[in-house]
């Protein structure tokens, strides 16, 4: 396995424990952290540099002398991949995100064509970087030499069909596998009970929390009774808070970077969820705003969104992300309509909800696997 230092990574492994598979996981940016919750993993960390020597995190702060150094301290992940490649001699390559996780590895792997290759694309992977003349080029070197494809969206296996991929689709599955139900009960309160707005704070490269934050004042006058907290605020949306004074005069809470666990119990009391972005695949937000009950508003980029909500049915889609009059209508025809978001949640808790549990999850994904190790075999 190939892939960044990352819960959803770690998620997704752990439904491999027990399954019978030698894995072994090296570290793309090598934070040099040994993972507990995937002990069964070999983990190729430590890697990156050739000396640790003294002096080096104060050499940092000097960028010219620090980037003269790393340019033969470091060594490249090509480097290290076929390395450990060539010691392993493992039956399949599992690369998570493209151009971190394949492109630095494709020449490696179109040396041993006879290697068995998985992708899985996350998020904006395919959908953002189509779009960027460099990323494209790499799409389209890698997919056609990708021997198997999971996504967590329809959307990115038609645009990985588009860019190349002719092997054998996986399925489509949660990036980091399902959710353990069980746990998060105890954060569940009644319908009655809920009286959050909870928004993702993102802004950077592909999230739109400042449209949403725009919304939420023009409709000032009807929240009077709610609470609007804002979680994950992001630098840029942090700036921008601090350039208007936005928070403190609209009494709005804002957390920036907070434990999963809090995430989900500030689900488990919010009534209303708002997520907002011009790029993703399916968010994992908006999958846990539905396993804790919570009615979703969220963006739609490239219809990833609509495979899972029906817009005005189970949830309320923007379509235009950068449109605050649009947002802020849709949050008021939720608070206006009770009994709509009474038989979202009823929807989501029944149909959805059951197809995000793990174990569910999880014994399709090991079946993947299993099919892929039968075909090795054969």
């Amino acid at each position: 396995m190939v892939s960044i230092f990352s819960p959803h990574f770690f998620n997704w492994t752990e439904q491999l424990r027990d399954s019978g598979h030698e894995i072994y996981w090296l570290d793309v940016y090598d934070s040099n952290t040994y993972v507990k919750k995937i002990n069964f993993v070999e983990q190729i960390i430590g890697w990156k540099y050739r000396w640790d020597y003294p002096g080096r995190y104060y050499i940092k702060k000097l960028p010219l002398i620090n980037e003269l150094i790393n340019r033969i301290n470091e060594k490249e992940l090509e480097d290290i991949f076929e390395e450990k490649f060539l010691e392993i001699n493992p039956d399949v390559v599992h690369s998570f995100v493209l151009y971190l996780s394949c492109t630095p590895i494709l020449r490696v792997m179109q040396k041993h064509a006879e290697k068995k290759w998985i992708y899985s694309s996350w998020g904006s992977d395919l959908y953002y970087f189509q779009n960027e003349k460099k990323h494209l080029e790499d799409i389209q070197r890698v997919l056609p030499r990708i021997n198997y494809l999971f996504t967590d969206c329809q959307r990115d296996y038609s645009i990985a069909n588009q860019c190349g991929f002719s092997g054998k689709f996986l399925g489509v599955f949660p990036g980091g596998g399902g959710y353990q139900l069980e746990n998060y009960s105890k954060f569940l309160k009644s319908f009655e009970s809920r009286d959050i707005i909870l928004i993702k704070g993102y802004q950077g490269r592909s999230g739109r929390a400042i449209a949403v934050l725009k919304a939420i004042r023009k409709l000032e006058s009807i929240l009077s009774s709610f609470e609007v907290i804002v979680f994950g605020a992001d630098k840029e949306l942090l700036e921008f808070l601090d350039k208007t004074s936005y928070s403190r005069r609209h009494q709005i809470d804002i957390f920036e970077k907070i434990p999963h666990s809090k995430v989900l119990e500030l689900m488990g009391r919010s009534l209303i969820y708002i997520g907002n972005s011009i790029s993703d695949g399916m968010p994992n937000t908006l999958l846990e705003a539905i396993i804790m009950g919570v009615f979703p508003i969220q963006s739609n980029p490239g219809g990833a969104t609509a495979e899972i909500i029906e817009d005005g049915k189970n949830g309320l889609l923007i379509h235009d992300p950068e449109n605050s009059d649009e947002i802020a209508m849709l949050l008021k025809k939720a608070i206006d309509s009770p009994e709509m978001l009474k038989s979202a949640i009823t929807i989501n808790t029944q149909k959805i909800k059951p197809r995000l549990k793990r174990n569910h999850i999880k014994e399709q994904v090991l079946n993947q696997y299993y099919l892929i190790e039968k075909e090795l075999k054969c």
